[in-house]
């Protein structure tokens, strides 16, 4: 049988383990399990949103509202926008993958960072694009200006702040960066952990008036990572309206459920939950800083809820601690795959955070 061709270049994007294969795996009880894998927020979601589930449990057998329009007016009224600058999707890569179908086509060719978000890649390679990379692992702009004036790419990728590194740029830089494309570019903002990189940061915060400043301009949020919504898969999009007229010809109907909207409303209500899981999220995050530092463990300043730590100083492969941490229960994500000998962890609670230090300084010792 034959299928796209275009798949025969493209790796299954390997999702963090989840808790299940552990248990399966290793034999481990689920409440000695520790999953910092997938930059989940540890302390889980609002109670509001908990609520709304419960409540709203019957409505699973009815299609959802697929103008969606609760959410998206919610969106416009955080941000000061139109309801019509906002396109919702199941997780904020259906977005990528709007994207790419909606600009791109054979032979396309679409720029990014050397180690970023694998899903540009593999959305990109489904419909034959072609792809250019930056020499650096991390978002360095001299590069992006070089590559994009040589190649004069389709669509160009900004994650900001980047996954699965952490760094972050700043909004003026990026600012600067967009007014040198050219409009037949589109240029996609991947603002996912943006919470985390503008509490840190405030000038890493990227201002949604770029989407009106910039035609050219798709800037992509998600609730599954500070809003604690993984599982319901919720993310939008935020961009001009010449923009979503074709964005909306790819997105297909009731692409998102009943609940995933209704929790995403709700969620967008308690921003107490919010600031908290900022505020520990940053006090934890210094931990990891110093343990890094007491172990001589290199590892880049993160605008996340995870930090990525280089092993190149230690004697054992990112593999080998992975593995390790797995057989003692805890979750992280092995960057092999990306050509690096880092580990990603994401920043657990304070009981979360000292089990991983302890096994850790163990394994390294």
């Amino acid at each position: 049988m034959i299928f796209n061709t275009n798949l025969n270049a493209i790796a299954t994007y390997q999702a963090g383990k989840p808790i299940e294969e552990v248990i399966r795996v290793y034999g481990i009880d689920a409440k000695n399990i520790i999953k910092l894998a997938s930059n989940e927020n540890p302390y889980g979601c609002s109670p509001l949103v908990s609520q709304a589930i419960c409540a709203n449990a019957s409505k699973v057998s009815l299609y959802p509202d697929d103008s969606m329009v609760d959410l998206k007016e919610a969106l416009a009224k955080k941000y000061n926008l139109n309801a019509e600058h906002f396109i919702i999707g199941a997780g904020s890569d259906q977005i990528i993958e709007f994207c790419i179908r909606a600009k791109c086509q054979q032979d396309s060719k679409i720029l990014m960072a050397k180690t970023t978000f694998a899903m540009y890649e593999i959305y990109a390679k489904q419909s034959g694009c072609q792809i250019i990379k930056t020499k650096s692992d991390m978002h360095n702009l001299k590069e992006f200006k070089e590559l994009y004036r040589m190649h004069h790419p389709d669509i160009i990728f900004l994650c900001v702040p980047n996954n699965p590194l952490g760094e972050c740029l700043d909004f003026s830089e990026v600012h600067d960066f967009l007014k040198e494309i050219d409009k037949n570019t589109l240029v996609v903002l991947d603002g996912a952990y943006q919470e985390y990189a503008t509490y840190r940061d405030v000038n890493k915060a990227i201002l949604v008036d770029v989407v009106q400043e910039f035609e050219n301009v798709v800037y992509l949020k998600t609730f599954s990572k500070i809003y604690g919504l993984g599982g319901m898969r919720l993310g939008y999009g935020i961009a001009s309206e010449m923009i979503m007229e074709y964005l909306y010809k790819i997105r297909p109907p009731f692409n998102v459920s009943s609940l995933s909207l209704l929790c995403g409303i709700e969620a967008l209500k308690d921003e107490n939950f919010i600031q908290k899981s900022l505020e520990q999220n940053a006090i934890e995050m210094q931990k990891y800083e110093i343990f890094a530092q007491e172990n001589k463990i290199k590892y880049i300043e993160s605008f996340t809820n995870f930090i990525t730590f280089f092993l190149e100083n230690q004697k054992c492969k990112s593999s080998e601690i992975a593995e390790f941490l797995m057989q003692n229960g805890v979750i992280i994500r092995d960057l092999k795959s990306y050509g690096l000998n880092a580990i990603r962890i994401t920043i657990g609670t304070l009981e979360q955070n000292l089990k991983v230090f302890s096994l850790l300084k163990e394994k390294i010792s």
